[in-house]
């Protein structure tokens, strides 16, 4: 018998189920396993050899997302979703808003986010309003985090923080198919470089303007 809910006026009307405890950690395997692939060999490698390191059948990846494209929508989501949290845990648990700025941008290498550019290719829905609601939600967490340093005296103040996205990004792209497959251990060596050329005093003067939000908005 069907599970049903009644409304105001007494109509019953079905009640949608709530996914199974299992088909959910399936879900959360196949999106794990795509982040993971995603960054290693790129935005278009088989979708069966994901399913085959998720531990899942084919025709379970299919019936969570039935194209590429809806994978891809979940791991940019996640990805992006992920590294606000890192963003505002940092800002939340930090003293320091400097040392806060470098925890977070630390955190969001180890998230890969340079790997959503790739991603953002192809069909793929970049204006979706989920990914449009939490595209904003980390630009606001990351703005907190440089406005917070700039305030506090530890920031260069000839930066924006679309400096700090650009640069994060550019930093921590994966390179899918080359020959310098250990090259991800030299990631955190070069953030702690380019933070170290954010903190004040500034031992030069920077060529250009300050890259910000709108800067990005227009490029996207």
């Amino acid at each position: 018998m069907d599970t049903v809910t009644r409304t105001a006026a007494g109509t019953a009307q079905p009640r949608t189920p709530k996914p199974r405890a299992d088909a959910l950690r399936n879900r959360e395997r196949i999106v794990t396993a795509a982040r993971e692939m995603f960054v290693e060999f790129g935005p278009d490698v088989p979708l069966d050899e994901v399913a085959r390191r998720a531990g899942v059948g084919n025709a379970t990846l299919y019936r969570n997302f039935p194209d590429r494209a809806a994978l891809t929508h979940e791991v940019v989501l996640a990805v992006t979703s992920r590294t606000t949290d890192r963003a505002e845990e940092a800002a939340n648990e930090e003293r320091d808003p400097f040392v806060a700025l470098s925890r977070f941008v630390h955190a969001a290498a180890d998230e890969r986010i340079g790997a959503l550019c790739p991603m953002l290719s192809g069909g793929f829905d970049k204006d979706h309003p989920e990914l449009l609601a939490e595209r904003r939600r980390l630009e606001e967490a990351v703005e907190g985090l440089v406005e917070r340093a700039m305030s506090a005296g530890r920031l260069r103040t000839d930066i924006a923080v679309g400096d700090v996205l650009v640069a994060l990004s550019q930093l921590t792209r994966p390179l899918p198919g080359i020959a310098c497959l250990n090259i991800d251990r030299f990631t955190h060596r070069h953030i702690q470089l380019f933070l170290d050329g954010l903190e004040t005093p500034a031992r030069s003067v920077l060529p250009g303007t300050a890259a910000t939000l709108e800067d990005l908005r227009r490029q996207a």
